[in-house]
């Protein structure tokens, strides 16, 4: 709006409200401004970010002894899959990842219908959270403690977690790459 047209009496009165408009408009220029640094600091596309991150996976799993490798773009269900040391059946893993975000809109999500043996889920540093998060869960876990909707809903295969409620809920499987089925530490 042009504050010069406003039918007001006074200059005074076009002067006060034109610094008011001004300072507005600076502050949204600043919000905006920020809102471009903050993409501008992302150097990577989304899927850079999930095959980089199932590579991350692979590699942990690789040098803690548990040899692993990325699975070809599409492959259904899975990304990794991963050698035990004892020799058992490969282990299929599912890779989720997200740059981390606090408050209820921010959900790392998968399918229950998929077929996986583990789910790997990775926090990449974003709001308050400073440094990678890597948690690496047993499927039997990750369905008794995902949340769900409702049987009758359209999401009703889908299993969740708020980001910033992950830490709290899988604790123990943090850096799980040794692939224990109870975990790296004991949940507090």
């Amino acid at each position: 709006m042009n504050y010069s047209q406003c039918p007001l009496r006074t200059l005074q009165q076009r002067v006060i409200l034109r610094s008011i408009y001004t300072a507005h408009m600076r502050e949204e220029t600043i919000q905006v401004e920020a809102e471009v640094n903050e993409k501008a600091e992302r150097l990577y596309t989304s899927k850079q970010m999930g095959d980089a991150c199932e590579m991350l996976v692979a590699a942990e799993l690789t040098l803690a002894g548990v040899p692993a490798m990325k699975m070809p773009d599409n492959w259904p269900c899975y990304d990794v899959i991963a050698q035990p040391r004892d020799g058992g059946p490969p282990q299929r893993i599912s890779v989720k990842s997200r740059t981390f975000k606090r408050g209820g809109g921010t959900f790392v999500v998968y399918d229950a219908t998929d077929q996986f043996d583990w789910l790997a889920i990775v926090l990449l540093p974003g709001a308050d959270q400073t440094v990678r998060r890597i948690f690496v869960v047993p499927r039997s876990v990750a369905d008794a403690r995902a949340k769900q909707d409702s049987p009758t809903s359209k999401t009703r295969t889908e299993r969740y977690w708020r980001q910033d409620k992950v830490a709290e809920a899988l604790a123990e499987f943090e850096n799980n790459f040794c692939l224990s089925l109870t975990g790296t530490k004991p949940k507090s």
